[in-house]
């Protein structure tokens, strides 16, 4: 795996992804962790209108955000959302107001309220207090971004389409699982992330091709980050001669060397991404069945055929 940090203020700017608000990176003041979490998207309750509240006493309050307290104030990308800190009825948050984009400003009734910035999947949360007078508050977000791509043995490349990234927290839960934090994740797009270490999983084809990667993102940086799939593209297909067409409603099973089954399917071609190794392939056209053994190599992308030698199976009555 190949890991690079790049400045990410330029790189990050222009992308924005709207998902859920994940754990917090919460803070108080300047330092103070504040014990609070912040709901999901769906979990909190409607607010009372579209636009920031304005009250007849309202004070005004400019919110801003940074990636890291050298860093400048992020133009665009931000999603506020201002809340009641006293649950309400239903035990949810009250969003009293919300905005989207760079810096914001909200007027707001005098009184305390938790302020959220989402940046993609990174967010911070800091508790504030109105007055009447006008005010400043800014948020650092301790964030950066992870840029993922994978190459095949040898650097080839491997088609973007076929790949796709799952990002999970570092350490599993009570459960023994790692949580999901972003799914389906395209190769060389951009996710912002709190500073930390993600477990990476990625995915060549749909079968077994998958690498387990543990990486580092640094405030203020983007981290591209490549890892290498050790597979090939293989397309089974039984024919009658070396070469031949291939034949067609034949059921295909495909085995590993200790006999698990790793993916079932049925058509004249049996064509998927498989992890290096050694596997069978059985084939069951009509009443006969076919079987061969072949091996992987990483990068060495073939077809295997299946021919009237390979016959393991095949009714009594039965003549090539």
């Amino acid at each position: 795996m190949r890991v690079k940090l790049l400045p990410i203020a330029a790189v990050l700017a222009p992308l924005f992804v709207a998902m859920c608000i994940p754990s917090v990176n919460a803070q108080q003041g300047n330092s103070e962790p504040l014990d609070v979490k912040v709901p999901g998207l769906s979990e909190y309750a409607a607010p009372q209108q579209s636009g920031p509240l304005a009250l007849g006493d309202a004070g005004k309050v400019t919110l801003s955000a940074r990636l890291t307290e050298e860093s400048d104030e992020i133009p665009r990308g931000l999603v506020w959302r201002v809340f009641t800190p006293e649950p309400g009825p239903d035990g949810t948050l009250p969003l009293v107001a919300s905005s989207e984009g760079g810096t914001s400003v909200f007027a707001l009734s005098p009184g305390s309220y938790l302020v959220h910035a989402a940046y993609g999947r990174a967010g911070a949360t800091k508790r504030i207090t109105v007055g009447r007078d006008t005010k400043q508050e800014s948020l650092v977000l301790d964030a950066g971004g992870l840029k993922l791509d994978a190459v095949l043995s040898g650097g080839i490349r491997i088609p973007p389409k076929r790949l796709r990234f799952s990002i999970y927290e570092e350490h599993p839960d009570a459960t023994g699982e790692r949580p999901l934090i972003v799914p389906d994740v395209r190769a060389g797009s951009v996710v912002r992330l709190n500073a930390g270490t993600y477990h990476v999983v990625s995915t060549y084809g749909s079968v077994n091709a998958v690498i387990r990667s543990d990486i580092r993102v640094e405030a203020g940086e983007l981290t591209e980050a490549t890892v290498e799939h050790r597979a090939a593209q293989l397309t089974m297909k039984l024919v009658r001669e070396p070469g031949g067409e291939a034949i067609a409603d034949t059921a295909w099973s495909i085995f590993t060397e200790t006999g698990e089954i790793v993916r079932e399917t049925v058509g004249a071609y049996a064509s998927m991404v498989l992890a290096e190794g050694q596997y069978t392939v059985v084939a069951k056209n009509r009443d006969r069945i076919y079987q061969r053994d072949f091996i992987v190599a990483p990068g060495r992308n073939r077809d295997v055929e299946l021919l009237p030698d390979d016959l393991v199976e095949a009714p009594q009555d039965f003549v090539e």
